[in-house]
């Protein structure tokens, strides 16, 4: 197990907590360096999603504070730093093309026109629709929209870009071939990727670094550098046993609640 090596970092967590009727994150911090590419793993409701909507700024944390290239942000206003995100489903306007549902999102950054069109489609490109410009999303498969909910959110060229189980509703030869897929716009954006997921084969075959969230309340359980080296069969049984065990653990606090 390795911690996190020190800066300077992309994005950094410091006394991360949110509570609801209960504690769901609890002082939790992580630092996260320009260009990793961070999975994001833990038991069932153990607050992974609530910690990205924060970074989104979709909710706010009742403690904690949030910084991105070593510069706090409030991530809901700011208009410093911008945040990508892929949800689970791709959540397209229906009535509106593959193009049109991504030039709507850059008129709020004063992107219009012939600009929009063209980063649009330079994102659209990317990601392997060139030619699906056209095409409303009844008319593309699950794996396509979510192909285009991918170029949506780089087309605003953000700083970080969070993804929430973004392949978890496709068929298994949909989801490799987007692991694959992402992973090549990773390598060719640079971008600072925080993707969240349940499958260990998943992270260890796209992550750069695999976080561990324990039950709830979320705190890190532990932090694992990927490369070249790793031998991913065996980090895979590691995290396996790890993982069970918070499962367990949050199992247990259910049947308290």
């Amino acid at each position: 197990m390795k911690g996190d090596k020190g800066g300077p970092y992309k994005l950094e967590v410091r006394g991360l907590s949110k509570r609801y009727q209960i504690p769901v994150i609890e002082a939790l911090n992580l630092g996260i360096r320009p260009g990793e590419f961070v999975c994001l793993l833990g038991p069932n409701g153990c607050g992974k999603t609530t910690f990205l909507r924060i970074l989104a700024g979709l909710e706010q944390p009742d403690t904690g504070e949030i910084l991105i290239d070593g510069e706090a942000v409030d991530l809901a206003v700011s208009s410093q730093h911008r945040i990508g995100v892929v949800f689970q489903e791709p959540r397209l306007l229906p009535w509106r093309t593959a193009l049109s549902n991504i030039v709507l999102c850059l008129a709020p950054l004063g992107i219009r026109g012939r600009e929009a069109r063209e980063r649009a489609l330079h994102y659209l490109s990317l990601v392997g629709l060139r030619g699906f410009e056209g095409y409303y999303p009844s008319r593309l498969s699950g794996g396509m929209q979510q192909r285009v909910s991918i170029a949506r959110a780089l087309a605003v060229e953000p700083d970080v870009l969070l993804m929430d189980e973004p392949f978890s509703a496709l068929d298994p030869e949909s989801r490799q071939i987007l692991q694959d897929e992402v992973v090549k716009i990773w390598r060719a954006t640079g971008k600072t990727i925080i993707f969240v997921t349940h499958s260990l084969e998943e992270a260890t075959y796209i992550g750069t670094r695999i976080v561990l969230f324990s039950a709830r309340p979320a705190r890190i359980r532990g932090s694992w550098e990927l490369d070249g080296s790793s031998d991913r069969v065996a980090l895979r049984e590691e995290l396996g046993q790890l993982l069970a065990q918070e499962v367990r653990q949050q199992q247990a606090l259910m049947a308290q609640t």
